[in-house]
């Protein structure tokens, strides 16, 4: 999901009703620049949800430790 405003020039082959109209994104394309921290922000989000904690001296680092098992993510 997209917090800001961002446009995109109409497809090629598609019919325009009105000259110099441009799309209006609902979500994040792939390619898009802000795709990368959009993913990034929402699996980061889920793990924390999940029970993982996140290393403050490598944030792409999630750990999880249980009675039995370690468990270490590195995005």
């Amino acid at each position: 999901e997209l917090q800001e405003d961002v446009y995109m020039s109409i497809p090629a082959g598609v019919q325009l009703q009105k000259p110099n109209q441009v799309c209006k994104l609902q979500k994040s394309l792939y390619g898009l620049k802000q795709a990368s921290r959009k993913w990034y922000e929402k699996l980061t989000a889920l793990l924390i949800a999940q029970g993982y904690s996140q290393s403050s001296s490598d944030y792409s680092l999630f750990t999880i430790c249980t009675n039995t098992d370690f468990t270490a993510i590195l995005v």
